[in-house]
């Protein structure tokens, strides 16, 4: 049966990204990259706040303290609850930006990068303690895109986009090691962009260019695609109450003539289930 599609917030966002649940506040956590804002939305009451970060913003997350832990164009940064700013990693490289991010089962944030011209391993993947020590995991990135981990913890999935490839790890405490194809989106259905692994163990990944959702077994197997009407869904998360909606961000920069729901947020209710989050420690 195809699963219905809603409109959790109708918006024209640039660069929508990165959709996070955030429990303690009952909210949807997202970020508008080129707008440089971080959007949150409570499905329960429908109401939504928006915070402008003053500079590209690639990722929000929700700190074990209240506030928010931000990856922005010049490092990664700390927002209090009350919206004091502060720079836990302060790194700017001329041409280079944030990207996607994800909090670590042991609350470390691991981190992307990628330049603004896509130029190939011109970006990283780096895990950011909650003390602010960078540990860099993957070099010649082009652009670091969906980070997710199994149930266990045992394995970690990754996207360069431009691979087409979505990869698997084996996690060894702090490390990642034995890089291996987990699955490949096909020539011609998009590009694999932001993921989000649920109790199951499988993988549900946003087709750039593609205008689908899809989601593999924990084996690689593709078994379920879900089209949407935009062309570009950057990531999905799973949220609300029991963690059973999946909540889609999507993309309306460089379209000619974007759908209307292009640069909204999406949010397909009761199609899995999701695993709870894990907070930034710092």
């Amino acid at each position: 049966m195809r699963p219905v599609l809603e409109v959790a917030v109708r918006e024209q966002a640039e660069l929508g990204e990165g959709p996070t649940w955030d429990p303690a506040a009952g909210r949807l956590i997202w970020v508008d990259i080129l707008s440089s804002r971080i959007h949150t939305y409570d499905p329960s009451n429908g109401r939504r706040t928006v915070m402008a970060t003053g500079q590209h913003v690639g990722a929000a997350k929700p700190r074990a303290g209240g506030g928010l832990v931000a990856v922005l164009r010049d490092g990664t940064g700390l927002y209090d609850a009350d919206g004091t700013f502060s720079w836990l990693v302060h790194d700017p490289v001329p041409g280079r930006r944030g990207n996607d991010a994800a909090v670590a089962p042991d609350g470390a944030l691991w981190a992307g990068t990628m330049r603004y011209d896509e130029a190939e391993a011109g970006g990283s993947l780096s895990r950011i303690a909650p003390d602010g020590t960078v540990s860099r995991l993957l070099d010649t990135v082009t652009v670091s895109n969906g980070t997710g981990w199994s149930p266990d913890g045992r394995f970690m999935y990754y996207t360069d986009t431009p691979t087409r490839r979505i990869d698997v790890f084996d996690v060894d405490g702090e490390r990642v090691l034995n890089r291996r194809p987990f699955a490949t989106v096909e020539q011609g259905a998009g590009w694999p962009d932001g993921l989000t692994v649920d109790a199951e163990g499988c993988v549900w990944t946003a087709l750039w260019d593609g205008a689908a959702i899809r989601r593999h077994t924990p084996d690689g197997r593709l078994d379920r695609i879900v089209e949407l009407p935009v062309r570009r869904p950057t990531a999905c998360a799973f949220g609300g109450p029991g963690l059973r909606d999946l909540y889609v961000s999507t993309a309306r920069t460089g379209l000619d003539a974007p759908h209307p729901l292009s640069g909204s947020l999406l949010v397909l209710p009761d199609v899995g289930q999701g695993l709870p989050g894990t907070p930034f420690a710092g």
